[in-house]
């Protein structure tokens, strides 16, 4: 069958970059979608890195300036792996060059940015142009077939979900500063970079909305060391001021009342990559792991066992497996990029909105600036889907 090109821009050559990169490679080896992808340009900032990373990672060409990169005739979709500050500048400039675009999670820095996003996205689809937010944790087969589950009704009515996002990196106060520490290019710490992960796979699991959420955020280590400009055998950088959280709590609730709650932390000891999610109701329970991300534990009680049971989720019925390996050949954290992009792909040449949306997006931001406020005002904060919030 004969594929159309569909020609890619990766905006950001660090570790999401990378990811990207190594994910665009094996959807176009695979060549499954009705699009096939070409890698025409990565951009960055470092020049020296540029041209390597560029033909280790396969692409065409490269450049430093993603202005330009937006605009180029060569350039069909515009993947966004930079840090949030930049994300509705790059977004914006894209979407009006006519580009489709693939947004890192969270999609802002702030509300007002992702409320400009989601509208725009909106306008850009009614003229062909998709935009989608890179929320790679729903293309884990485990958690597709959790959803179905959910669907199918044999959890029955939703009661409790627990999430946690921990991670250990920043346990060393002498861990230098990053712009993950920097809340005027982050936007947040452990709440952006984490909790929006968690809170997405809540309302992608449950199909529910969250209706109300209150937080608690901390940050344990107020400065850290940064690298220094100056010169000379005795040049010492003054440290700089950690503006973002360590960690956060949240405790919500779902539109049909069901309780959440949810912590993310880069600080707990022994935990490298440990996002779970545990949701329980009337009929069963089910329970997931990042860390071992081929599995499912359920219980149900039409089936009544001594507890959980493990389900190895890898055959070729399973979400995402038919393209893959044969049963117990287990797969990685890489191959949710695949998916994920084979997934936009689809909907760009079926030419419908792709998902997660940009409005799924600002709802997103939404609770985690609903979460920041509450942690301030020591209140609940309401939430409408269309990304506005009150006070109670």
């Amino acid at each position: 069958m004969t594929k159309d090109p569909i020609r890619i821009a990766v905006i950001g050559q660090g570790f999401m970059g990378r990811a990207h990169s190594f994910g665009w490679a094996r959807t176009r080896s695979l060549g499954h979608s009705g699009l096939q992808p070409e890698l025409a340009v990565l951009c960055g900032r470092d020049r020296t890195a540029l041209a390597q990373n560029a033909a280790s990672y396969g692409f065409a060409g490269w450049s430093d300036r993603w202005e330009e990169v937006v605009r180029r005739s060569d350039v069909d979709l515009v993947d966004i792996c930079t840090p949030g500050v930049s994300h509705a500048e790059i977004a914006l400039a894209a979407l009006a060059a006519g580009k489709h675009v693939l947004c890192e999670k969270p999609l802002a820095n702030s509300l007002k940015e992702a409320t400009r996003l989601a509208e725009a996205a909106e306008a850009a689809a009614a003229r062909g142009v998709f935009a989608m937010v890179g929320f790679n944790y729903r293309r884990v087969p485990a958690i597709a077939a959790a959803r179905q589950l959910i669907e199918q009704g044999r959890l029955g009515r939703l009661r409790h979900i627990r999430a946690m996002y921990l991670q250990d990196w920043l346990v060393d106060a002498t861990s230098p500063m990053t712009w993950r520490m920097d809340a005027s290019q982050a936007g947040s710490g452990a709440l952006g970079d984490l909790a929006s992960h968690a809170i997405d796979l809540v309302r992608f699991l449950s199909g529910e909305p969250i209706t109300e959420v209150t937080g608690l955020l901390e940050t344990f280590v107020a400065e850290r060391p940064r690298a220094s400009s100056a010169t000379g055998q005795n040049a010492v950088a003054a440290p700089g001021r950690v503006t973002v959280d360590d960690a956060c709590v949240l405790l919500a609730r779902l539109g049909g009342g069901a309780l959440v709650t949810l912590e993310a932390t880069r600080m707990a000891l022994g935990h490298k990559n440990g996002l779970t999610i545990e949701i329980n109701g009337s009929e069963g329970s089910l329970r997931f792991d990042l860390e071992r991300l081929n599995e499912l534990e359920v219980y149900e009680l039409r089936a009544p066992q001594e507890g959980f049971t493990r389900v190895l989720v890898t055959n070729p019925d399973s979400p995402y497996l038919a393209q893959w390996w044969p049963p117990g050949h287990i797969l990685g954290w890489e191959h949710t990029f695949v998916h994920e992009f084979e997934d936009f792909l689809d909907a760009i040449a079926e030419r419908r909105q792709p998902q997660p949306s940009f409005s799924d997006g600002l709802v997103t931001q939404a609770v985690l600036d609903a979460a920041a406020r509450s942690a301030k005002t020591r209140s609940w904060i309401a939430i409408d889907q269309a990304g506005s919030q009150s006070t109670e």
